[in-house]
């Protein structure tokens, strides 16, 4: 089963719900019922919402970074990132390939909008459960790079970026 946490459902879900079967997971309702899509409302911040191992494929685009802040009706935390992070890697089977994406720049919080991550904290996050199979990113200039090496330079300067989008393909170890 091909899994989706948060992800627009007017945009990647659909696209995917196109040609397959997509089971979708978000603290939204869905008012809609969309053919290939099975949506569960859950908030992935809450431990009893998780069922270990169910999926070898799951993507987060641009959601993770709203976790905790209550901006769509979830609970206020400021672990909730951190949280919903280690609720999706349970979810995960071991080798199964996770896509996730978020605002990449000098960490902070900016209010009532997102999370921007730095690409160290990532990379230190993302080492405890994962391989990093490809890096890829957008920069403040709307400029994609795709399949980026990590280097010591751009982990420093978040490759350059106030406000890009960091972009993982990456396998559960």
């Amino acid at each position: 089963m091909l899994s989706d946490i948060g992800s627009r459902i007017d945009g990647f879900v659909a696209h995917v719900a196109s040609y397959r079967v997509i089971e979708v997971l978000d603290i939204r309702p869905l008012k809609n019922e969309i053919s290939n899509v099975i949506f569960k409302q859950a908030d992935l911040m809450d431990e009893s919402n998780i069922e270990l191992e169910i999926t070898d494929s799951i993507s987060c685009l641009h959601a993770l970074e709203h976790f905790g802040l209550g901006r769509y009706g979830d609970p206020i935390n400021f672990d909730g990132f951190y949280i919903g992070f280690k609720n999706i890697t349970k979810m995960l089977k071991a080798g199964g390939k996770f896509y996730f994406s978020v605002p990449l720049g000098p960490q902070r919080i900016e209010f009532h909008a997102h999370r921007v991550f730095s690409l160290s904290f990532l990379k230190k996050m993302l080492s405890e459960s994962y391989r990093v199979d490809v890096f890829s990113y957008v920069d403040d200039n709307n400029i994609f790079h795709p399949s980026v090496q990590l280097t010591d330079e751009l982990l420093d300067n978040n490759c350059g970026c106030s406000l890009g989008c960091a972009i993982f393909e990456l396998t559960k170890k």
